[in-house]
């Protein structure tokens, strides 16, 4: 089935169940948080990469077997892994100095690098609106940011990295569509991960201090996994042009969960440059899926 022809109850579907998964993101990016007061963040990435893995294999290897590490293009897949996992890395560091909600808000300029990595390498055509959409994206991370001033400092930098390695890990996804059991695509990024990590752990390793926070560390890798699968899920029932927009919701209750439980809120300036830098991202999504569908009609005239 064509997706951009997808039953809208197939959609709505898919709508509710990326706005369940960008709130687990949330809820796993505010425990990755609270941990990394008490542990390195090597330790709390390992931990969330072990128990995503041990989640992606007790729920799919019984039913879909030697299919999680079925690939044509294992060297390939280790650098998505890679570029995910060093996404991971600098974003959990960044959100140990520096507010949940301007971290999130400035590595969500990675669907805007989507676009203008897709045009470099998938050869993808971008419209004068779309290039406008993106310039007023970046504008919108400079203002959260705000270069030479009080409020920059060096963390600010690293939800940068983490935009551009994710969006180079969502390129290297898109060119894997169609090609690889999405199942495959899910495991690999969660063994890679913890494969990367595991060397550090002699050096870094600071065993769990209390019951609650192993707990915190299960749950944070479990919700990573199952939010996966569920967005899997989700792009299965309804166009990614569709879903986009309600990713952007996860600023939402990452700005309630930085202000419940960290005392932290952005100030105006800051709330500018998120408005603007989800309204660009809105906006992109939207002529994407309005793309979609003119192709369908101009293929069947």
């Amino acid at each position: 089935m064509n997706q951009t022809a997808a039953p809208p109850q197939r959609v709505l579907y898919g709508m509710l169940l990326i706005s369940i998964a960008v709130i687990l993101f949330a809820v796993m990016d505010t425990i990755s948080k609270y941990l990394t007061r008490d542990y390195p963040v090597t330790n709390v990435l390992w931990a969330r990469y072990l128990f995503h893995t041990l989640l992606v294999i007790a729920v799919i290897a019984p039913r879909h077997g030697t299919v999680l590490v079925r690939t044509n293009r294992l060297g390939l897949q280790m650098v998505r892994g890679s570029m995910l996992a060093g996404a991971s890395l600098l974003f959990v560091t960044a959100i140990k100095y520096m507010p949940l909600a301007e971290a999130t808000a400035i590595q969500f300029i990675s669907p805007l690098l989507v676009t203008l990595l897709a045009v470099i390498f998938l050869k993808e055509k971008v419209d004068l609106s779309r290039w406008l959409a993106i310039l007023a994206g970046f504008s919108g991370v400079l203002i959260i940011i705000r270069p030479g001033s009080g409020i920059f400092t060096w963390a600010s930098l690293l939800p940068l990295g983490t935009a551009i390695l994710f969006a180079s890990y969502q390129v290297l996804t898109r060119h894997f569509a169609g090609r690889e059991s999405p199942y495959t695509l899910i495991f690999y990024p969660g063994i890679v991960g913890m494969l990367l990590l595991s060397p550090t752990l002699p050096f870094a390793w600071t065993a769990p201090q209390s019951l609650s926070h192993l707990t915190l560390l299960a749950i944070a890798g479990i919700i990573g996994g199952s939010s996966h699968l569920i967005l899997i899920r989700a792009y299965e029932l309804a166009p990614a042009s569709r879903l986009a927009p309600f990713s952007y919701t996860q600023l939402i209750w990452v700005t309630l969960a930085g202000y419940v439980v960290f005392g932290n809120f952005p100030d105006a300036l800051s709330l500018a440059g998120i408005a603007i830098l989800m309204a660009s991202g809105i906006y992109i999504a939207t002529r994407q899926h309005l793309q979609d569908r003119k192709q369908p009609a101009a293929t069947n005239q």
